[in-house]
């Protein structure tokens, strides 16, 4: 088995940020891979992905791992292959060799951690197996990031600090990720006209990301039901008429995430209402983008979205009433339920494992207003932040139907005029978009959101 080995680069990043961490806590740190996980029987296991932190120190997704840091220095704890396994999976590599490739200061088996666990802090992982794991040899519960303390709380805030703003080794990876993204997103649209159901889109566009050696960074929307956020599902045939939403993003094999949506007729042509609806998103993504720059708010970007939505509702019919007063009473997210986006980095929705105290600022907390409760960050931009922005526009009937709602926004919505743009589900246009020192690079904008763009 070969690994992808880090590039002289990627290593100098990996000193540089365990000796940055170093500067941020006093104390040793302990941080697990992870282990596989089996599908049915024990053999047949699903793909394994490192945790995101050992990623970020380690630099290779290396399976029932463990490093410990201090002042700066790493120490690989990992057992050596089976000789047995090599049958079935090739010669792997020693453990002192991936020692090498890693820049660690020394290695060990596994069963030396033990002597390492003293005083150590961690961050939990997922896997049900590690975490036990990870119990056992720190001899304390292992609590989940929204309810750490003490150190493990303070390594979780020195973890956020390191990650909020990307080094180039990880920009480099992260606009090799969106590259493959857009080409994927290229291929899907090529594809449309002889696609039959939406997994042919689906296969066109992962083919293009597995030919370039990366996985899908989360699991693909490629969708005429667009209202359904997350629609993990591709069996519905292709109509003329129908909008196709597709999600899709790359995984580079360190890794880092691309995140990137658009949405195009199936026919090659936006019916009128679909047009209407679908210049309104792209104003909203247009202005939103312009705002990008350090210090700005990201929730004012996000209801900078809400009212250009909100507007060209009001222009349109569908919405009544003044743009400031239908924003403060949330009527937009009747129809733009979600947030503007996200950070994006090793994790598509980058250190969301940490809950809010990665994407909230602190001292804030997450709103219960309906217009802002999913909104995933909440904090000024800063350079080497890579964020999506992603506004949108759906009908969802378990939102317009709900009979609070009905009732709140009775005379907000012209529901009469809503029907008539009963062929626009679902439109969503995504985008990454690095802050910089003086504003802003759109890291996937070799793919054109406009709409003579997207027809044929």
């Amino acid at each position: 088995m070969r690994l992808p080995q880090p590039s002289e680069g990627l290593v100098n990043s990996l000193y540089q940020r365990r000796h940055q961490l170093a500067q941020l806590v006093d104390f040793p740190v302990l941080l697990w891979s992870g282990g596989v996980r089996s599908r049915n029987f024990p053999a047949n296991i699903y793909p394994f992905r490192a945790s995101s932190h050992f990623l970020y120190f380690a630099g290779l997704s290396l399976v029932d791992t463990v490093i410990h840091l201090e002042g700066g220095k790493l120490t690989l704890f990992m057992d050596d292959p089976d000789p047995d396994s090599a049958l079935w999976h090739g010669e792997s590599l020693s453990r002192d060799r991936l020692a090498e490739i890693i820049g660690a200061n020394s290695a060990f088996p596994k069963s030396e951690l033990t002597q390492k666990s003293h005083n150590a802090a961690t961050v939990r992982v997922q896997d049900p197996a590690t975490l036990a794991e990870m119990e056992r040899i720190l001899k304390r519960p292992v609590m989940a990031p929204a309810a750490a303390v003490g150190q493990d709380l303070a390594l979780i805030k020195a973890i956020i600090n390191l990650r909020l703003c990307h080094d180039d080794a990880a920009l480099s990876e992260l606009k090799k990720a969106a590259t493959v993204t857009v080409k994927a997103h290229q291929a899907g649209i090529l594809a449309t006209p002889t696609a039959s159901h939406e997994s042919d889109i689906r296969a066109a566009m992962e083919a293009v990301i597995i030919a370039h050696n990366m996985t899908c960074s989360y699991n693909s929307i490629v969708t005429t039901e667009g209202q359904v956020l997350h629609n993990e599902l591709y069996h519905n045939p292709l109509k003329s008429g129908d909008l196709l939403l597709a999600d899709v993003g790359a995984e580079t094999p360190g890794g880092w995430a691309g995140d990137v949506t658009r949405t195009w007729p199936v026919s090659g042509t936006f019916s009128p209402t679909q047009a209407d609806i679908y210049d309104i998103v792209l104003a909203a993504h247009d202005a939103c983008i312009e705002q990008v720059k350090p210090g700005v708010e990201y929730r004012d970007i996000h209801l900078l979205a809400a009212a250009v939505i909100t507007e060209g509702l009001v222009d349109l019919g569908i919405l009544r009433g003044q743009v400031t007063e239908l924003v403060e009473k949330d009527a937009h997210a009747l129809f733009f339920p979600h947030g503007i986006g996200h950070l994006l980095g090793l994790d598509v929705h980058d250190m969301e494992d940490l809950g809010d105290l990665a994407g909230y600022a602190p001292g804030r907390k997450r709103s219960d207003r309906f217009g802002l409760g999913f909104l995933r960050l909440n904090r000024p931009l800063a350079p080497g932040m890579l964020v999506t922005i992603e506004p949108g526009f759906y009908q969802v009937p378990a939102i317009l139907n709900h009979p609070s709602n009905r009732e709140t926004y009775r005379d907000m919505v012209n529901w009469e005029q809503l029907e008539k743009f009963a062929d626009v589900r679902g439109i969503r246009i995504e985008d990454d978009v690095l802050v910089t020192d003086s504003g802003r690079e759109v890291l996937t904008a070799a793919l054109p959101s406009q709409r003579h763009h997207l027809t044929k």
